[in-house]
């Protein structure tokens, strides 16, 4: 997949830019994983992230939000992945993957995580494949 946005979008990590209102309404009410969380709660994963919105050049608009948790050295999660569903079908989530992976790039991560119950081709087209060794991997917490 080509790591630039289809014409009349782009990305920005501009913090600014975010519609945090928006953000908070798409995945506390429509992201499986997300449902029912707290706007404080939005908030304060937004402060402690690297955030990524992409936005329809002509209006401004947000349509879609991807968020990376890192330490910039060595590991990458990018989570909270949402398109807004007006916009989806337009490869907008394959497109805002490259882009995140393209803009970490720099930092020369030993690997970036993810997880999904239902958009494995959507990764798989920007290069995911699953764990080949999920029996090392380990969790605390809600699965």
């Amino acid at each position: 997949m080509s790591n630039e946005l289809p014409d009349g979008y782009e990305m920005s990590t501009e913090p600014a830019r975010l519609d945090v209102g928006l953000i908070h309404r798409w995945l506390s009410e429509d992201a499986y994983w997300a449902l029912g969380r707290s706007r404080q709660k939005q908030e304060d994963a937004i402060a402690g992230s690297l955030n990524f919105g992409l936005y329809d050049q002509a209006s401004g608009a947000q349509l879609a939000y991807a968020r990376v948790v890192t330490d910039r050295a060595t590991f990458a999660w990018l989570c909270d992945v949402y398109v807004d569903p007006g916009a989806r079908g337009k490869g907008l989530g394959g497109a805002l993957v490259e882009a995140v992976k393209e803009h970490l790039e720099p930092y020369g991560l030993r690997r970036i995580l993810l997880a999904t119950a239902d958009a494995h081709t959507v990764y798989a087209r920007s290069g995911f494949t699953p764990l080949d060794t999920p029996q090392k991997w380990m969790a605390f917490g809600n699965q």
